[in-house]
């Protein structure tokens, strides 16, 4: 019986283990798209003091997931895994809320397409960025929930980084709020999981505000 467990165990990991490496690599900060030159409005936020600490900004980030851009971006993933439906894309661009926010999503969408037609040979056009991933995902056979939870978790990594500069946040603060969101990212796929574009709204105001403003910055760290 031993034998026959490890036999089932060194059959399953392999495949398993290799559909998390290729999405720990499609979704890797050192994945050429840029992601650390924006902050979806975060810059405002903090400046403006809606955030002012790892409390606060658990909340704004747990809310963007749970009715905002986060949210709207685990959406069109899963509409766009193993749709070519050009809706799909051109719903993500107009329900962008700023022309900052269409330009973090169109500018790290193309560098995502550029990159995996490099890599894999996969023509994926000009998408924006979630749908790229959700249609890479279905094209490399990867699991669409648990893409939609890595990317999530991607995405909160990149703004605690952002606020880890602006607060500032120190590096253990950092990682205990992203720990402390890990599980919510599991959730919102699972919930997420085969979305259409039916399941898109966006409730999370003072985000859209927030990138709005950041817009007529003089001066700023971030892109958005």
């Amino acid at each position: 019986m031993a034998t026959a467990a490890r036999t089932v165990m060194t059959t399953a990991i392999p495949h398993m283990t290799t559909d998390v490496l290729t999405l720990s690599q499609l979704l890797s900060p050192s994945f050429p798209v840029g992601a650390f030159a924006y902050s979806h409005g975060l810059e405002t936020a903090i400046n403006g003091g809606a955030i002012n600490d790892a409390s606060s900004l658990q909340a704004w980030l747990q809310d963007l997931m749970d009715y905002g851009g986060m949210r709207a971006d685990a959406v069109l993933l899963n509409a766009a895994y193993g749709s070519n439906d050009p809706l799909i894309d051109f719903s993500a661009r107009a329900f962008a809320a700023s022309s900052e926010r269409l330009m973090e999503t169109d500018l790290q969408g193309a560098a995502f397409c550029d990159t995996v037609l490099a890599v894999w040979g996969y023509d994926l056009d000009r998408l924006c960025y979630p749908v790229a991933v959700g249609r890479t995902a279905a094209k490399l056979g990867l699991d669409a929930e648990l893409a939609t939870a890595m990317y999530l978790q991607v995405t909160l990594g990149n703004l605690i980084a952002a606020a880890m500069r602006l607060v500032p946040l120190g590096q253990i603060d950092g990682q205990k709020s992203q720990a402390a969101l890990k599980p919510h990212c599991a959730h919102i796929a699972a919930h997420l999981s085969g979305a259409t574009l039916d399941d898109l709204h966006n409730a999370a105001w003072l985000s859209d505000i927030a990138a709005m403003q950041h817009e007529t910055k003089y001066s700023r760290v971030f892109r958005s």
